[in-house]
């Protein structure tokens, strides 16, 4: 496999020894060839209930995770793409005004024979109705009502990924949708969410959380016992009546929080099963390639059944014609004395083809370096395009590309 620097300077000479038809595009990446990544099988399949797709920013995930349901739908699929990106892009993308926490339509041509439907997480609001679904109703008031549960539901450490599994385990589990995308947030913390049901063990499990939902006696047994002085020490720093809301709202935990961690336990065994698929997006750039690595690496460690790569807005070169000959051949066409309008045109291509041929051979190289640490993992290569993706028939070109064969 041909190794390539990653700093090969932009001209036409440097890739004159590179292997012939590379085609990033297709999958082949010098003298051997990954396996292909075929995600027509994948949307086609029955029993393919869930698509994660995970990567760095910037790399087209979210445009992945919308052709996909796009072409999931219109092959008759019932299809809700969740986006946990708070970006407007996937709304932008298919058309929709607004996207909230509840599934909204999209509109599809007269010939397609499934549903899509699309939303993005609200973590505020799921938490809201997590409350009100798990609790009596004057109990779920003065849950919502507690100053100090308004603010874990909105800014405490893991709330997002909390959420993200509880509405995701609710998509799952309703029988109007039979293909569940999820477009994850542009982080390496993206797999956050897997980590939920274990940090959430941990925390309910925690000596202070124990100690504050003591029934009737939490706040007192507190002050009273060997943590006196250091809770002294906080409720001088919070405040008393912020120690008695966390009090109040820990106590609750129990009958809210005990359901939650079983449903977010049954989701992560959902999301190890063979009918989930994670994609890993990314684009031929050393730091989106090395961010693609960890997530593939993240999810060997946890035992998620990985689909393969995804790589974005690749190069592939349109003929085997070497680039030096390219060159050679444009600089005997412009040095007639009076080229024809057909041998200046001609000129022109022959140097376009040169300069792609100098970025896909850098792609290839990038490309091999990840294969030969993941040389079993599936990829397909989705062609950069002439036109910005941002209503459904981009996307569906998009999804043209990524449902190819060969």
């Amino acid at each position: 496999m041909t190794e390539t620097s990653d700093n090969v300077a932009d001209s036409p000479e440097n890739v004159a020894d590179a292997p012939e038809n590379v085609t990033v595009g297709s999958a082949r990446t010098g003298r051997r060839s990954a396996p292909v990544l075929d995600i027509s099988a994948i949307i086609n399949d029955p029993t393919a209930r869930i698509v994660v797709c995970c990567g760095a920013g910037g790399v087209g995930k979210t445009t992945t995770a919308a052709s996909l349901a796009l072409r999931a739908a219109e092959q008759g699929r019932r299809v809700v793409v969740l986006t946990i990106d708070p970006a407007r892009r996937l709304a932008q993308a298919l058309g929709v005004e607004e996207l909230g926490n509840t599934p909204q339509p999209v509109k599809l041509g007269p010939e397609a024979t499934g549903e899509l439907h699309a939303m993005m997480l609200n973590m505020r609001r799921t938490f809201d109705e997590m409350v009100i679904e798990h609790s009596s109703p004057e109990k779920a008031e003065q849950i919502l009502a507690n100053p100090f549960y308004q603010t874990v539901a909105t800014s405490f450490s893991g709330t997002q990924e909390y959420m993200a599994m509880e509405k995701l385990g609710q998509l799952a589990s309703d029988d109007k949708w039979d293909l569940v995308i999820v477009d994850t947030p542009p982080s390496r913390n993206a797999l956050d969410f897997l980590d939920a049901p274990q940090r959430l063990g941990t925390f309910l499990d925690g000596r202070m959380i124990r100690l504050l939902s003591a029934p009737g006696r939490g706040l007192t047994r507190l002050v009273a016992g060997a943590m006196g002085l250091a809770l002294k020490g906080v409720s001088t720093i919070v405040g008393s009546a912020m120690l008695s809301d966390a009090s109040a709202f820990v106590q609750s935990l129990d009958s809210m929080f005990g359901g939650f961690r079983e449903r977010a336990t049954k989701t992560y065994e959902l999301l190890r099963q063979p009918g989930t698929h994670f994609l890993v997006i990314a684009a031929a750039e050393p730091d989106a390639l090395r961010e693609a690595a960890f997530f593939v690496d993240r999810l060997a460690g946890d035992s998620m059944p990985l689909a393969g790569l995804v790589l974005n807005r690749t190069h592939p070169t349109l003929t085997a014609l070497p680039a030096d000959h390219a060159v050679t051949a444009a600089d005997k066409l412009e040095a007639e004395v009076n080229p024809t309008d057909a041998e200046a045109l001609t000129a022109a291509v022959l140097r376009i083809h040169a300069h792609r041929a100098v970025i896909a051979k850098r792609e290839v190289g990038l490309l091999s370096r990840f294969t030969a640490a993941h040389p079993r993992v599936p990829l397909i290569g989705v062609p950069s395009l002439p036109f910005e993706v941002s209503d459904l028939e981009a996307l569906r070109a998009v999804g043209d590309q990524l449902t190819r064969k060969g």
